[in-house]
């Protein structure tokens, strides 16, 4: 199915596009995802989703196909499989940056997707509510990332009483850093990725009326059939 999107970030479209194709940095943007490993040019995490009840978790990985940082366009293939084997998904995902002005940038983003297993029972409909809702969750998450690390700057830049002190303790935040957020590369040359534990996204919850719409008339024919079922037992 062909799901489209878009967004807007208060920042510059060549620094919007920095920060959109640093994989790293956004993956904690992204409802449900975390990053684990980085083995070369390939990105290894999961994605955890809820359909009321149930829980699954997407182990799959994610490549550039392509990358153009002159045009601001990236192509991303990415495929994921249920950890117990109930379904699979598949996503080539194209995103394009535009300037709206010096300091706005819009972000397209068009994905050919494909589900199989519980998640595929909501079709293309619901797919796109729920696409166009965890989209604006991620655009939320990403300006305050970004709004969050303008304030952080901008507090460095106020403390100019002391630079050398300032800069000792950068480097060693930055030294902290560096060792929460990523082990050593292990012999495979595999780097593991720390990050928080994600938080299933729940499809009911983000998909909201749609499916309740949906639903409504299999509530209403199981009522009606237990209606009978005690008048006959009358």
């Amino acid at each position: 199915m062909e799901l489209t999107n878009s967004f807007e970030v208060e920042r510059p479209v060549d620094e919007a596009w920095a920060v959109l194709t640093d994989v790293e940095r956004i993956a904690p943007c992204l409802p449900g995802a975390q990053l684990q490993e980085i083995a070369g040019d390939e990105y290894r995490g999961i994605v955890k989703v809820k359909v009321g009840p149930i829980t699954a978790q997407y182990k799959g990985k994610a490549v550039f196909v392509e990358r153009d940082d002159t045009a601001h366009k990236a192509v991303i293939k990415a495929d994921g499989r249920d950890t117990r084997g109930a379904g699979n998904a598949s996503a080539l995902i194209t995103a394009t940056a535009t300037a709206v002005d010096e300091g706005r940038t819009r972000v397209d983003v068009n994905t050919d997707l494909t589900v199989t297993g519980k998640v595929a029972q909501f079709g293309r409909g619901v797919m796109a509510d729920v696409s166009a809702k965890l989209m604006d969750q991620f655009a939320q998450n990403l300006s305050e990332m970004l709004e969050s690390d303008g304030a952080g700057d901008g507090a460095g830049d106020e403390g100019g009483a002391s630079d050398g002190e300032g800069t000792e303790a950068g480097a060693a935040a930055g030294a902290e850093t560096g060792a929460s957020g990523a082990a050593a590369d292990t012999d495979e040359g595999v780097r593991r990725v720390h990050q928080p534990e994600p938080e299933a996204v729940d499809l009911l919850d983000a998909a909201g009326a749609p499916v309740l719409k949906r639903l409504l008339p299999v509530v209403a024919v199981i009522v009606a059939l237990l209606v009978l079922r005690r008048l006959l037992r009358r």
